[in-house]
């Protein structure tokens, strides 16, 4: 049976799509049959950082209200081998809220996919809810700065209960930053009070690779690539150090 990870944020701009993107990218370069399901109702953006913009036709939605099957509305990768897209509805009604219709939707995608990566909509709306409640695991993405780590405390708080681990990823990391705010990783992982899974550097490649329209590492990057390439292999099991930021 596949993992279902949710990958979520207190508040936007933290990188959390990207972290999305680069993760599934690693896994499934790492054999591993893998789904990204986007999430964000009305504001969709995996199928960008993924490179997919063109191969998007149905959304979550169709599935759920069994206008077609998982199969045939997930899309491929176009370069990446063993990796799919499963994107978020431009709109969805309140009553559309399905939560049993997704839960079965996450059932069979655990009987097709090793890994199934939600990204999730930033803060605790009912898409957040949606998104959440079926999970296995979950990976919150913080920055350093103070509303950040407040914000994912908060998301933290809300996981705790429905999702059996829970673990960090501070993302967009600057040394530089660090010590002119006085502050350090385990300060960060003390105030959000989860175990870290990772460290991703501040990289100007992840924005670069986006508007380009490819997944970051198909790219040469030696930064946010390799950074992603160490979670999913933390993901996978496999005891790697933590990479240092330079």
């Amino acid at each position: 049976m596949g993992t279902v990870i949710l990958i979520a944020s207190g508040k936007g701009g933290t990188g959390k799509t990207s972290l999305t993107g680069g993760v599934s990218v690693a896994l499934a370069n790492m054999n591993y049959k893998v789904l990204c399901i986007d999430a964000d109702i009305g504001l969709r953006n995996l199928d960008i950082v993924l490179g997919m913009t063109d191969s998007v036709f149905m959304d979550f939605s169709d599935v759920m209200e069994q206008r077609c099957t998982l199969q045939r509305a997930v899309a491929p990768h176009p370069s990446v081998d063993n990796l799919f897209l499963l994107t978020a509805p431009l709109t969805l009604n309140e009553e559309e809220f399905n939560f049993d219709a997704f839960k079965a939707l996450l059932d069979e995608a655990r009987t097709l996919y090793d890994y199934i990566l939600i990204d999730c909509p930033a803060g605790l709306g009912l898409g957040f809810e949606l998104a959440s409640f079926d999970a296995d695991e979950a990976i919150i993405v913080s920055m350093n700065d103070f509303s950040a780590v407040r914000d994912a405390q908060r998301v933290v708080f809300k996981l705790v209960p429905i999702v059996p681990q829970i673990r960090l990823v501070v993302n967009r990391t600057s040394p530089k930053l660090l010590r002119h705010m006085g502050s350090t990783i385990d300060d960060v992982m003390d105030a959000v009070g989860i175990p870290l899974l990772g460290i991703v550097p501040d990289d100007p490649q992840v924005l670069l690779s986006s508007n380009a329209g490819k997944a970051l590492l198909l790219g040469n990057n030696k930064k946010a690539s390799r950074a992603y390439r160490n979670i999913a292999k933390r993901i996978s099991g496999q005891n790697v150090p933590l990479m240092k930021i330079r």
